[in-house]
């Protein structure tokens, strides 16, 4: 008969104890549900801090450009770039200057899986690019035989005016937090002409943005960046 009711004790603290580790799991698995993850909505403004470095080294060279990127949705981010360039060029058998501005319109897609609290990014996009700008031709040797200017078919000295671009660029980059809010970045592009204005008698060898034109008309581009996180609001999921 003891041992009976020792048996039964012992059940109903099994019971009881079964019962406990069940409320308190389900309790957890509502705490652990209740978790949101915030994302961070912001604007992050910036600068291509290479041109400034190139400006300072080549006194033929000077530019500055401007950055900037906002959260839309999810791992999709509104990206802009804008600025101008003022080049001394000199190619085979001529010598030129150009300068313009130019902005580039587009998205980012960031591949990258953030811890909680995280912003970095790893990703790809794709931009519209337009520039205006201006070339002045200083200096020229006649080529008769090959693709550039034959005598007199242009003045050295002349300036060309009123000239635009339009291309698509496809990049890859990536943006790091190294302390709160601001982050260095760097990116890649490959880019692809899709119209010009060129003046008659020259070619557009080298467009503000666009870089150096190669043939087919593609073009290469990079940019290092150190920009600012100004945050908007949170929206937690």
């Amino acid at each position: 008969m003891i041992q009976r009711h020792i048996l039964i004790f012992i059940i109903s603290i099994l019971v009881h104890f079964s019962a406990n580790s069940q409320e308190q799991k389900q309790e957890q698995e509502k705490e652990q549900d209740s978790v949101k993850t915030k994302i961070n909505y912001a604007i992050r403004v910036g600068v291509d801090i290479s041109k400034p470095i190139i400006s300072f080294l080549d006194q033929d060279s000077k530019g500055l450009e401007l950055t900037g990127d906002m959260r839309i949705v999810n791992n999709y981010f509104a990206a802009v770039e804008l600025g101008f360039e003022d080049v001394l060029k000199t190619e085979d058998y001529i010598n030129f200057t150009t300068k313009g501005s130019y902005i580039k319109l587009g998205v980012n897609y960031n591949a990258y899986d953030n811890w909680i609290g995280m912003n970095n990014q790893i990703y790809v996009g794709a931009r519209y690019a337009f520039s205006f700008f201006e070339h002045t031709l200083n200096s020229y040797t006649p080529n008769v035989d090959g693709t550039y200017f034959i005598p007199d078919s242009v003045n050295a000295g002349t300036n060309f005016k009123d000239l635009n671009a339009h291309w698509l660029e496809f990049l890859f980059g990536m943006k790091v937090e190294t302390f709160k809010n601001i982050f260095l970045g760097a990116q890649f592009s490959v880019k692809k002409m899709i119209s010009t204005q060129e003046p008659e008698n020259f070619k557009n060898l080298y467009v503000p943005g666009f870089n150096r034109v190669f043939s087919n008309d593609l073009g290469i581009g990079f940019n290092y960046t150190i920009s600012y996180n100004l945050p908007i609001f949170n929206k937690y999921k």
